[in-house]
This record gives C-alpha cells, sequence and structure tokens, in this order.
C-alpha cells in the first residue's frame, strides 16, 4: 500500500461550455464533448497514429464463450474494436464425380453404404466452408481458439430470455443507456459516449472502451454515498498495460472519490483500488491498495473494491481473493456521478481505459471475504441484492 500520495495522471481537456455535458441527450454527443474542438475550430489534439483506437492499430479484442452468469470460465482473447473483416467465399472444388457405370454392379447393399458416405461427406464439405467463412467474420486466422469469439458485436439492446425476464443490457429505445438491471432502488442509467461498443457475447454484454477523451460511460447521478459502507465489482479485460486505466470511478469535480483499474506504479503494472479522504481531493490525502499485476494484459479479471466505514478500512480483491487492505480516516463525497473508463484528478479527465467491461454491481454494504469469494460461484443468494448492476 502506498499511502499520502496520488498517482501521476493523464489529462483530458474539460467539456467545452454550452455542449453535451453530463446526461446530455443519448446519441451522439453535440459538436465540442469532452475535450473536442467547437465546429469550425480546428482539433487542438489530432490523433496520434498508432494510439489505441486510432486507424491503423486495432485492438486485438474479443471474448470468452458464453457460460451463465456467475459461472467462472475461462476466456478466450476478444476480436478487434471496429469493424469486422470483409465475408469472403472460402475457394472449394468439388470432388470428381465418381464412375456410376462402374458401380451400378455392385450389390444393392454398397450402392445404400456409398450413398450415405457421400451424403456425410457432403455435410462436411458444408461445415467446413462455413466454418472458414467464420474464421474471416472474426479474424481467427491469427491461429487463436475460435471457441470464445463472439457471435455478434453491436450496439443496441439484447433480445429478452425465452423464459420472459428482460435480461437487455440497454434501455428499451435506448441503444446507448446502459441498463441498471438492479431494481434494488432508483435505477442508475449510464450512458455510453460514441467511442464506446456494446458487444453481444454468446449469452452475455460486454462495453468495449478504445480511449481517448470521447470513450467513457457515465450516470446522471451518484450510485453510491461513499462515506458510508460500499462494495463496488467489475470483470475487467485491459488491452494495454501502460500508463493509468481506471475502470470504474466515480466524481467530476476537482477529484474521484473513489478508483480502481490498471496502473504502472513505481514501474511496475498493479490493480489499484484508491480513495479520496481530504476535502476536493488533494494529492497528499489519496490512500490505495495496490497489488501487483504481472499477467494483467488481455485477460479476464475480477477486480473488488471495498470500503467498511465502521472499520475504517478499504480492501481490493483480485478474482475474488484478497490482495490488501487499508487504513483510512474516512471518504471525502466529492460531488458527481459513476464513471467508466476514466478518472477526474485535479479537475480535468484521466486514466482512460482501453479494453472491455462486464459483470458491474454495488452494493451499499462492505462485503466480507466469505462473501467476496463467492461472487461469481452463482451462490448470490447470500449476499443480497446489490444496489446497482449493469451487464450482468
Amino acid at each position: 500500500m502506498t499511502e499520502g500520495t496520488d498517482r501521476p495522471h493523464n489529462p483530458q481537456p474539460d467539456p467545452a461550455t454550452g455542449n453535451g455535458g453530463y446526461g446530455y441527450p443519448q446519441g451522439q454527443i453535440p459538436g465540442g464533448g469532452y475535450g473536442y474542438p467547437q465546429s469550425g475550430q480546428p482539433n487542438p489534439y489530432p490523433p496520434q497514429p498508432g494510439a489505441p483506437g486510432q486507424p491503423g492499430q486495432p485492438g486485438a479484442f474479443g471474448e470468452p464463450a458464453g457460460p451463465g452468469f456467475g459461472e467462472p470460465a475461462g476466456f478466450g482473447q476478444p476480436t478487434g474494436f471496429g469493424d469486422p473483416a470483409p465475408l469472403q467465399e472460402p475457394a472449394f472444388t468439388p470432388a470428381p464425380q465418381p464412375d456410376w457405370q462402374a458401380l451400378a454392379d455392385r450389390s444393392e447393399s454398397q450402392r445404400s453404404r456409398r450413398k450415405m458416405l457421400t451424403l456425410i461427406g457432403g455435410a462436411v464439405a458444408v461445415v467446413l466452408a462455413a466454418g472458414a467463412g467464420y474464421l474471416v467474420f472474426t479474424g481467427g486466422s491469427d491461429g487463436t481458439p475460435q471457441d470464445n469469439k463472439p457471435t455478434m458485436a453491436a450496439s443496441g439492446s439484447a433480445s429478452p430470455s425465452q423464459g420472459g425476464e428482460d435480461t437487455s443490457a440497454t434501455v428499451a429505445g435506448e441503444p446507448t443507456l446502459l441498463r441498471d438491471r438492479a431494481n434494488a432502488g432508483p435505477p442508475v442509467q449510464l450512458s455510453m459516449s460514441p467511442d464506446v461498443e456494446l458487444a453481444k457475447m454468446g449469452e452475455r454484454n460486454e462495453v468495449r472502451f478504445k480511449g481517448g477523451p470521447n470513450s467513457f460511460a457515465q450516470g446522471a447521478e451518484p450510485a453510491v454515498d461513499v462515506t458510508k459502507s460500499f462494495t463496488v465489482t467489475t470483470r475487467i479485460y485491459s488491452v494495454t498495460e501502460n500508463g493509468s486505466r481506471m475502470a470504474i470511478s466515480q466524481g467530476d469535480g476537482d477529484s474521484y472519490s473513489f478508483e480502481m483499474g490498471f496502473e504502472v506504479v513505481n514501474g511496475k503494472k498493479s490493480w489499484v483500488f484508491r480513495v479520496q479522504t481530504g476535502d476536493k481531493g488533494a494529492a497528499a490525502t489519496a490512500q490505495q491498495v495496490v497489488v501487483e499485476a504481472p499477467d494483467a494484459l488481455k485477460k479476464w479479471t475480477q477486480l473488488t473494491g471495498t470500503y467498511d466505514a465502521e472499520k475504517k478500512t478499504i480492501a481490493l480483491y483480485v478474482n475474488d481473493k484478497p490482495a490488501g487492505t487499508a487504513q483510512v480516516s474516512g471518504i471525502w463525497g466529492g460531488p458527481g456521478p459513476v464513471q467508466l473508463g476514466r478518472a477526474r484528478h485535479h479537475g480535468i479527465w484521466s486514466g482512460s481505459f482501453v479494453g472491455s467491461l462486464d459483470r458491474i454491481r454495488i452494493w451499499n454494504k462492505a462485503l466480507s471475504p466469505e462473501q467476496v469469494a463467492v461472487l461469481d460461484s452463482g451462490k448470490l443468494d447470500k449476499l443480497g441484492k446489490p444496489a446497482h448492476a449493469w451487464l450482468i
């Protein structure tokens, strides 16, 4: 744990006056946006070649298969951001026709057997042809396993389940508004900016961030009272391991109240859960729990941060296992809503995330180590319903 210091920040510009802002209408953010110039003005932040999310450098992206929610499973590498490669018809040369005249003298059983083999061979050819087309679509020509590739990637809501339960990832009629599925209180819907993509992955959904000032999702209000006990958890899939990459935070004033994600700390790749304990989030009042993350790149990891207001402690769990704790004086309840893909530092946006998130949940209590241990076991009845949940 590192106390009394704040992380170096990678600033992003404030929103332009009179544009978009927080809680902007659904769809595209109006001209300007977060850090973008007004219409007719030159862009002071031209894209850098090779940067994540910029043309020429699609992030290697993709996913795990779609096991049921709450069941741990191995996860493969998601497909790249952006549009899939054009589907191409595989070359196919039909096999030469057999000599039917010579076969006429064969017995009835032999002819039946040959007919069956011919049918099986045709079916195999069709399957192989379809498989070749699928590889072209998912970019699987690099030799990576294909059983974890997505079946579809698109913006919009998922279809309700056959059992009648509404499993939509977005609000009905609002394809850029992530739906709060907890139903334990007033919902907090999360508005996705243009550089965020919702992807359907088998039976589940994930949200993908390309990085940069226009790649985030935010609510219209705070999701949790940080002055009281709480738990925040999400699965994270990072496709870059440099700088600071925050998966989830809260606050849009001078500073975050809490942030959780990936960061290089003292030259080491790390997972971090950090809180502000002083008024207006001065750097000297930041407290954090840090654990090394040597294999963080392109691998699904469950991160969970808790705050126990009675014991005045914060804790970080990695893949449902305790990673560290820290004593704090309390958490500063700064203004502003919950954020995905970025955090507020010294009055500017930073920590732009590049990768995927899903299974995002918040409880208005500090889960115990025993409760965190069963987060992804499917035995969630002992935890109580979360206050908020997205992409579960």
